[in-house]
């Protein structure tokens, strides 16, 4: 079942790995897949360089297993939530990668500070409000992604592909699993660059609007103009 998006969906974990977001086994990748809805995850608490294709792990809609020898990933319901409420997100990767996650730690959205920033995110990376010892003790991992939602309640959630959940670390979605790990890449790369402008001038101001425009557009968009045509 799902052969091809289950060896997708493993080789994006191994990205993950390659690229140093996780150590252990602090991260997870997912894609779902388009006609059936259903969800392909990594498996729980497995070594990434142990893992193998058949061992990810097929979920519907609701979270619940429908293929695999392994329990999924424990941040499943997280996944589940944002493919529920944003159909155009095909991929998900949760990872705890250093910057991006002091960041949550920290409480601070990660502002736009150069162009680096603006090719990718229109705008500052969000920082989720703190969970309630309620939903904490309840339902913690979909709550988890409905305060995600919840921040994205009034902002596109593609043009800004990422979140930072406050206390926890990032979250990143694209169309598909590989789009959500390289802006997973680049999230962190972003979050590096903000700590260390801040640090060199804590009175850095965000880049101005025009030029923020500018780099966003010309890669998004319908007159996006970077990189080559498709032959």
């Amino acid at each position: 079942m799902l052969e091809n998006l289950k060896e997708r969906v493993w080789k994006a974990n191994l990205d993950l790995v390659e690229h140093g977001l996780v150590v252990l086994t602090w991260g997870n990748v997912s894609a779902k897949d388009p006609e059936t809805g259903l969800i392909v995850i990594k498996p729980s608490g497995i070594d990434y360089e142990k893992m193998g294709k058949d061992d990810m792990v097929v979920v519907d809609a609701n979270g619940k297993v429908v293929e695999g020898r392994w329990k999924p990933s424990s941040d499943t319901l997280t996944h589940v939530e944002l493919y529920r409420h944003h159909p155009e997100i095909g991929g998900i990767v949760h990872t705890h990668s250093t910057f991006a996650t002091a960041f949550a730690q920290a409480e601070k959205p990660i502002k736009p500070y150069g162009t680096t920033h603006a090719d990718t995110f229109y705008g500052s990376v969000p920082l989720t409000r703190k969970l309630t010892p309620l939903e904490v003790a309840g339902e913690y991992e979909k709550n988890t992604g409905s305060v995600i939602n919840e921040t994205f309640r009034d902002q596109d959630i593609l043009s800004i592909p990422a979140c930072l959940v406050k206390n926890h670390g990032p979250f990143t979605w694209g169309k598909s699993c590989e789009s959500a790990v390289q802006t997973a890449v680049i999230l962190e790369e972003v979050a590096k660059m903000a700590y260390l402008t801040e640090t060199l001038n804590p009175q850095s101001i965000q880049i101005d609007s025009y030029l923020l425009d500018k780099h966003y557009f010309r890669k998004h968009g319908k007159k996006a103009y970077y990189g080559q045509e498709e032959q």
